[in-house]
């Protein structure tokens, strides 16, 4: 199992009156990504999964600033098999 990964935002969030400074991400199960094939769109899919994997809301992570969306898919890669290291597993 791959390490957790914490990602700092540059631009804290708050929502239901909580502000976040980081968000810690986990590997994926098959649940969260059943999660995200309940959106169509690329994007709203990665961003379903993202949320679940950071056990924080949907309409939390829609808060999140583009850059820091763009930090969080980067650190994200390899927690989501997309990443250099990623093998089929054949």
């Amino acid at each position: 199992m791959t390490e957790p990964v914490t990602v700092e935002l540059s631009t804290p969030v708050t929502h239901d009156d909580k502000t976040i400074t980081a968000l810690t991400f986990r590997e994926p199960t098959v649940g969260d990504l059943i999660v995200g094939d309940n959106f169509t769109g690329q994007l709203t899919k990665m961003t379903a999964i993202l949320a679940s994997i950071s056990d924080t809301t949907l309409p939390f992570f829609k808060k999140i600033g583009a850059r820091d969306f763009q930090k969080i898919v980067n650190a994200t890669t390899d927690l989501l098999g997309n990443g250099k290291g990623s093998t089929t597993g054949v």
